[in-house]
């Protein structure tokens, strides 16, 4: 038997075996720790734990809560016509792809390279250093398979499999953050345009009780019983309020075409169907858990990224070793196409090829320190998402609780400003007060009716708000007969 060839085969056998078994290089991924995180966010608690992304838990149709069926509608056409998403959705797809192009790496890649060609050889080429004196003119025909492997001993091909599976979880992840941004868009335009809308009834219904104010007291300067200045104060506060009508009707149309383009319409052929806004904010039960807050797909996408920068060490590090290839070809080779598949035609060669970097002016190195100095800024994106989250569901708790206090105080207030003004209305009616007083409780009362319609719709906004800061919606208990 050929001593060679038994040589060959054990070589060849001896780099497969250590493909197989070969190590990857650079640190194997471990989640580094964050902050510590309460387990609920009722105040009383003093439990603490580490927070874990959780992308994956349920959120649910979380705009149901509210039980609006114009809002389930919008949000219904957003999912599907949204650009944004969209554009976010052909993001993941380009991941995937990178990913599948990662993985053709641990495979071998062959080649069929057919060719035909005809050649002239120099009539002077030298043949041992004698040149030959003639030229000599033959084709070549060859019909070779070529094959290529690089043989993952350090891990380079794997690492990179490892970080394109970690890009791609973290595009899923950022699908679903912009969804859930869309979403909470959606909702927060749709009740803040039927706040506007309740802001326009007040408006209109004032402007029309100030009119027969007017007319009253214009009535009243004829028959001797008020002042001109009586008129003037009354046809003032009147004007006045008519001069707000455009300003919020500007304001709600503009807030009409943003939610044409969240739901993917031509602004000019959109219209929402003004109506008043009466839902009421759900509140947030008492002692929600703080994995809650783990479903949210930013917290999951910047811990993936951790992961995909960690293997990037990894490849970085394997630039150091000696990258080991093994390139073969067999097939058929001719100078007549009528013998080009003849058994004698065959020819075939198999060898190992090794890389090793002996001097690189320091690239390697440098790429080494680039990976690891990626990894610790991902790192740190990652703590400070977690500490942003804690602060905007915190925020929003936080607004939910203010809002309903508010809400009861400025109700009070108004209560209070309707009662002042009818006591104002009477007294001038009695002729005991000018109109001085009448349109300053008018004045008064208004303005404290728009700011609690603005409060309500806030509470909405503030709800919205709070889904958002925690990934979604939470559980709702059922409600007892």
């Amino acid at each position: 038997m050929n001593t060679a060839f038994l040589h060959g085969n054990r070589a060849l056998a001896g780099l497969l075996l250590l493909a197989v078994g070969g190590c990857a290089v650079g640190p194997n991924y471990q989640k580094p720790p964050t902050t510590d995180v309460p387990a609920t966010y009722a105040p009383e608690t003093n439990i603490w734990k580490v927070a874990v992304p959780q992308a994956h838990l349920p959120k649910g149709n979380w705009w149901e809560l509210f039980g609006d069926a114009e809002l389930n509608r919008l949000e219904a056409e957003a999912a599907s016509a949204n650009q944004k998403v969209k554009a976010a959705v052909a993001a993941f797809d380009q991941a995937r792809a990178a990913l599948d192009i990662s993985r053709a790496g641990l495979f071998p890649h062959a080649t069929l390279a057919p060719s035909a060609t005809r050649e002239r050889d120099s009539a002077n080429r030298p043949i041992n250093g004698v040149s030959t004196g003639k030229p000599d003119t033959f084709n070549t025909f060859a019909l070779p398979l070529d094959f290529s492997y690089e043989l993952d001993v350090w891990g380079r091909v794997r690492r990179g499999v490892e970080a394109a599976r970690a890009t791609l979880a973290a595009q899923a992840d950022d699908l679903e953050t912009i969804r859930l941004a869309i979403q909470a868009e959606v909702a927060a335009d749709y009740f803040t345009l039927h706040a506007l809308d309740n802001e326009l009834d007040l408006l209109r219904s004032n402007v029309e009780v100030f009119s027969k104010s007017l007319e009253l007291t214009r009535n009243r300067r004829a028959g001797g019983v008020a002042t001109d200045l009586d008129v003037s104060q009354a046809e003032t506060i009147l004007r006045t309020t008519q001069s707000q009508l455009p300003v919020i009707t500007l304001q709600r149309r503009q807030t009409e075409h943003a939610l044409a383009v969240l739901t993917g319409h031509p602004a000019p052929g959109f219209h929402a169907t003004e109506r008043p806004l009466t839902l009421i904010a759900p509140i947030l039960p008492a002692g929600v858990p703080s994995e809650l807050l783990e479903r949210r797909p930013d917290i999951a996408a910047a811990e993936r990224r951790m992961a995909a920068a960690n293997a990037s060490i990894g490849i970085a590090r394997a630039a150091f070793y000696p990258a080991i290839r093994l390139n073969g070809v067999v097939g058929l080779q001719s100078v007549s196409a009528s013998s080009l598949f003849d058994w004698p035609s065959r020819m075939w060669s198999v060898g190992p090829a090794i890389t090793l970097p002996i001097f690189q002016g320091g690239q390697n190195r440098a790429a080494l320190r680039q990976a690891e100095a990626a990894y610790d800024e991902v790192t740190a994106n990652y703590r400070q998402t977690v500490l942003v989250a804690f602060g905007q569901v915190e925020d929003s708790l936080s607004a939910q609780t203010l809002l309903a206090a508010e809400v009861e105080a400025q109700s009070a207030a108004v209560q209070s400003a309707r009662k002042t003004l009818e006591v104002a209305s009477n007294r001038y009616r009695a002729g005991l007060v000018t109109y001085l007083e009448v349109a300053t409780a008018q004045s008064a009362a208004l303005d404290l009716e728009r700011t609690a319609v603005r409060l309500r719709g806030e509470q909405l906004l503030a709800t919205v708000s709070l889904v958002k800061s925690l990934g979604g919606g939470w559980p709702v208990a059922p409600t007892p007969p």
